[in-house]
């Protein structure tokens, strides 16, 4: 797939005819997948490709005042450009969005933005809006001499897929509902760091984490987890939180990977959040907390996914 950046407009004549996706596509989640399956389609018959054109940072920035938790993403931009690429994406087109792009009028946007690109076809979502108007679908049918292909809400449990939801879900630690909504397990990457080597002395050494990318966590907790290690992934059980039970004042994250002994430090990680075994506990001391790690040990080797993702 080809990534394209955008600072100069006139960059972008030329190209050749392609179906164009617009939204700004955090997580990639189902009812992306669905925008990117109908695209796919529509250019397999026609013999065009697949272009689409997203911001890398969130169009809230531009209007809200800042909080950290604009920055964070539901999956990495890596890892998004790799599920584009999965889903035939052919071209990638990243451009900010600032002030000045907010600027644009709808008619400006579907000259620069939409004719520009040779768009043959334009599909998004039912609730897509641009412009500094917030223009509708119905008015990009107006302005677009090409087709307008919308795609519907995709539902789950009666309710719209949306990263507002996955979102939530997230910081609730429901992580099935999460996964199922995305349609792949939420992970988080980053760096095995050194911790306080605690676990080795009670039987449970884990694998500390140090995040690479802006992503949201899960809420604070245990879990059931996987951990890919080189390409090979193995079932584990790790906790999002403070480690209260000895006074830690750091968030950590930590990952105990069942039937693995080999250190890793200073290699990449990715740990797949499956499912939510318990919340951080405070325990009395070590005996009740390693009483509690056997429980949580069952439950995660035992465990095995409601639906097939």
């Amino acid at each position: 797939m080809e990534i394209i950046t955008i600072k100069n407009e006139e960059n972008l004549r030329g190209m050749e005819p392609t179906v164009l996706v617009l939204g700004y596509f955090d997580g990639i989640h189902r009812g992306h997948q669905a925008l990117f399956s109908r695209a796919r389609a529509i250019a397999d018959e026609r013999g065009l490709t697949v272009t689409v054109l997203t911001f890398p940072e969130s169009p809230k920035l531009a209007f809200l005042r800042f909080s950290q938790d604009l920055l964070l993403h539901l999956t990495s931009s890596e890892k998004r450009y790799q599920l584009m690429e999965q889903a035939g994406v052919d071209r990638l087109i990243l451009k900010e969005f600032t002030s000045e792009f907010s600027k644009h009028t709808a008619e400006e946007f579907v000259d620069k933005y939409i004719t520009s690109l040779n768009a043959q076809v334009v599909v998004t979502g039912f609730d897509y809006h641009f412009g500094n108007s917030r223009a509708t679908v119905e008015e990009l049918d107006r302005l677009f001499a090409g087709q307008v292909e919308v795609v519907d809400e995709v539902q789950f449990e009666g309710e719209k897929i949306s990263s507002t939801r996955i979102r939530q879900a997230i910081l609730e630690g429901n992580m099935a509902l999460a996964n199922e909504l995305l349609g792949y397990p939420f992970s988080t990457e980053g760096i095995v760091v050194h911790g306080d080597a605690r676990g080795r002395t009670i039987g449970y050494p884990t694998a500390n984490l140090a995040p690479f990318d802006r992503v949201y966590l899960p809420s604070d907790g245990v879990y059931v987890a996987d951990v890919e290690i080189e390409g090979t992934i193995y079932r584990a059980m790790a906790s999002v939180g403070k480690n209260v039970t000895f006074d830690g004042t750091e968030l950590r994250l930590e990952a105990h990977i069942f039937d693995f002994e080999k250190e890793i430090y200073g290699e990449k990680i990715t740990i797949y959040w499956l499912d939510k075994i318990r919340d951080m506990v405070k325990f009395s001391g070590i005996e009740e907390l390693m009483e509690q790690m056997k429980k949580d040990e069952t439950i995660s080797l035992n465990w095995r996914p409601r639906k097939s993702l």
